[in-house]
């Protein structure tokens, strides 16, 4: 069972902000930013794919709209933002699952996905938690399987501050840690930051990381 007692950022911020959420996204060119994501992961029919972090599912959909034949599960610890997902994808068509958990204790199998994603959902985790979900995320890749992981770069930068400070008015952007020596300590080898890219939110960098045999 998922441990709901413990505290989680909500998808918006803040749940009143919630049935904005997507718009707001939308108005900000996310799916760009997911699009480039799952291109970089190389999803191959009949794959299994988690997304951890999901929030209202927009990346988990689009992945199976761009690949129908794979198995997607989408995972969030915001219950509210996940009614929403299974709406959404009902609405498209797609039987898909989304599971309420967080990132550090995934109720899921070892070696169980051949990809997993992550999308500007490392800050949001506290400073000691993160490694613990990166560790997880290598236990239920499959050997040879990857990690593929967007998030805004090391330090501040003016514009993502003033836009996290919005949707997380009571939670400072201190994103400063080094991603790729987290990869390392949760044993990840072949460590790269694909690519990272200027936008309105700041600079957005681009990792992958594999789970070797």
């Amino acid at each position: 069972m998922p441990n709901t007692e413990k505290q989680f950022i909500p998808a918006a911020g803040i749940d009143w902000l919630l049935p904005f959420y997507d718009l707001f996204t939308k108005l900000l060119g996310v799916g760009i930013y997911h699009r480039r994501l799952l291109e970089q992961a190389e999803i191959r029919p009949g794959y299994r794919v988690l997304e951890i972090g999901c929030g209202t599912g927009n990346m988990t959909i689009l992945a199976k709209r761009l690949n129908p034949s794979v198995d997607i599960l989408g995972i969030d610890p915001d219950p509210k933002a996940l009614s929403l997902a299974r709406k959404k994808a009902h609405r498209a068509g797609f039987l898909m699952e989304f599971q309420q958990a967080f990132s550090e204790h995934l109720p899921l199998p070892d070696a169980s996905f051949d990809r997993v994603l992550s999308a500007f959902m490392l800050h949001h985790i506290q400073p000691v938690s993160k490694l613990s979900a990166l560790r997880e995320a290598y236990r239920v890749l499959k050997p040879g399987g990857s990690l593929h992981l967007a998030d805004f770069r090391e330090g501040k930068h003016p514009r993502v501050h003033h836009f996290v400070n919005i949707l997380h008015p009571h939670k400072e952007l201190r994103f400063q840690h080094m991603v790729s020596h987290l990869l390392q300590e949760a044993a990840f080898g072949d460590i790269r930051e694909v690519a990272h890219q200027a936008t309105i939110l700041g600079q957005i960098a681009y990792y992958s990381a594999v789970r070797h045999p």
